[in-house]
């Protein structure tokens, strides 16, 4: 079961239009270095380390240190919770927008009568 914390961690990790980048680069290309992820980005890379480390920190990606690189992959659970409140939250959202149609197809009554 995901915590409110860790949704609001993943949510605010994923607010960063940078860091939605890393990710989707990550899901695309799969596990694969630092300095592959920051090839993209106009940015110093202590500020890439950075991005990722709050990626990481909020379980959206995990590190694998093998001699002096380090490589990053997706963590598919953190995205796969993320996902899952969005579409618990879009169905009541459906459902309550569908009911207020209906109310709003239902035929007025003239001012007055009751």
């Amino acid at each position: 079961m995901t915590t409110t914390s860790t949704l609001d961690g993943v949510f605010a990790a994923l607010s960063d239009p940078t860091r939605r980048a890393i990710v989707e680069r990550l899901v695309k290309r799969g596990e694969t270095t630092a300095g592959v992820l920051a090839e993209p980005f106009d940015m110093s890379k202590p500020a890439i380390s950075r991005h990722l480390k709050v990626l990481e920190d909020a379980g959206l990606i995990e590190r694998r240190i093998e001699a002096q690189w380090r490589f990053f992959r997706v963590r598919p659970e953190a995205l796969a919770d993320a996902s899952r409140w969005v579409d618990e939250h879009r169905i009541f959202w459906e459902s309550a927008l569908d009911r207020l149609g209906a109310e709003l197809k239902k035929p007025t009554t003239e001012q007055g009568d009751v």
